[in-house]
């Protein structure tokens, strides 16, 4: 599969969750006049191949979210990586509760906010979600990026992403802010 293949069948089936009522994070209002979520242009310069360095023995702590929730997670480790000529880094996350999910043993969690927020995407960051890499790289698709459910609905509990993960970089690339109807 192509990695353009790849992101068309990520919006593919991003756009069927949010058109299942069963699935959708959408208020009804939204709901009823929602065709399909709006993306920027795929970019393959923001499939990025990061250096990764794992942080073993982090403490388990409580991650701010949108409410009064603190789910708990621990750093995994650390991403590191170039674009449009600088060094950046992200702290990658684990949930303790969903690690102990067999389906969800392998996942890495990366909230992120960067210079889009507010204007071309949503003003409470963007998460990434990620496997366990094998060995010293990760692969961050930011083509990939999506909103917290809190971007389309308030009733949800989102975590904030942590003042380490603000990127002084244009991510566009991913989900674009949600425009309400």
């Amino acid at each position: 599969m192509t990695h353009k293949e790849e992101i068309e069948q990520f919006r593919y089936k991003m756009n069927v969750e949010f058109s299942d009522l069963k699935t959708t994070p959408l208020k009804k209002k939204d709901f009823k006049k929602f065709k399909e979520l709006a993306f920027f242009e795929i970019d393959a310069s923001f499939k990025i191949e990061a250096s990764f360095k794992s942080t073993p023995n982090e403490p388990i702590f409580e991650m701010q979210t949108t409410t009064d929730r603190k789910p708990l997670y621990t750093q995994y480790g650390i991403a590191t990586f170039k674009h449009s000529g600088k060094e950046h880094t992200l702290r990658i996350y684990q949930n303790q509760e969903l690690m102990l999910d067999p389906e969800y043993a392998d996942h890495l969690f990366i909230p992120f906010n960067d210079l889009t927020n507010g204007a071309e995407t949503y003003d409470g960051g963007r998460y990434i979600d990620v496997d366990i890499p094998k060995g010293e790289i990760i692969v961050i698709d930011f083509n990939k990026s999506y909103n917290p459910y809190c971007a389309y609905n308030d009733e949800y509990s989102c975590p904030i992403p942590p003042r380490e993960n603000d990127l002084d970089l244009a991510i566009k690339a991913g989900v674009l802010a949600f425009k309400k109807h």
